[in-house]
């Protein structure tokens, strides 16, 4: 059974990652299990909550659009296993996605599969954009500095 934080550094990535990309690293997956819904895709608001300069008190910075979807894979032996899929926007793929995939990951014939197959790719995806945005950031910073006069 995977820990908690195992869980929620997967689910992270399945939240964040391109629709295209994961669709296409699903798609790959042959013989996938037959899987029904306990929660159909569906559209809802979050409250988004934020702290002044990260550390101050919490306040409700907002309402964002999310998808959520809940899963359950068929013949996953004798425990039912749900797997859980909660995305920003409006993606009923994009959730649908990504609880299949958690399921999956929370099954031990399919978990080093999906590792590797799926999440995986999705990480170092993450890491290209996370790089290429610090440089395009590098590229724009603005030394400030202050000139002493002279007497």
């Amino acid at each position: 059974m995977p820990t908690v934080s195992e869980r929620q550094a997967w689910m992270g990535t399945l939240a964040k990652a391109e629709l295209d990309l994961l669709e296409k690293l699903v798609n790959k997956l042959d013989n996938l299990p037959e899987y029904s819904f306990l929660r159909s895709p569906e559209i809802g608001l979050a409250m988004v909550r934020g702290r002044a300069g990260g550390t101050g008190e919490a306040f409700n910075l907002g309402e964002i659009t999310m998808t959520r979807c809940v899963v359950q894979l068929e013949n996953a032996g004798e425990e039912a296993i749900a797997g859980f899929g909660y995305v920003a926007g409006r993606s009923h793929l994009h959730a649908e996605l990504a609880a299949i995939c958690d399921a999956l990951l929370q099954t031990p014939h399919w978990r080093d599969r999906i590792q590797a197959e799926v999440i995986q790719p999705l990480q170092i995806e993450s890491q290209k954009q996370q790089e290429l945005q610090q440089r395009q950031t590098e590229a724009t910073k603005v030394n400030f500095f202050t000139m002493v006069r002279g007497e």
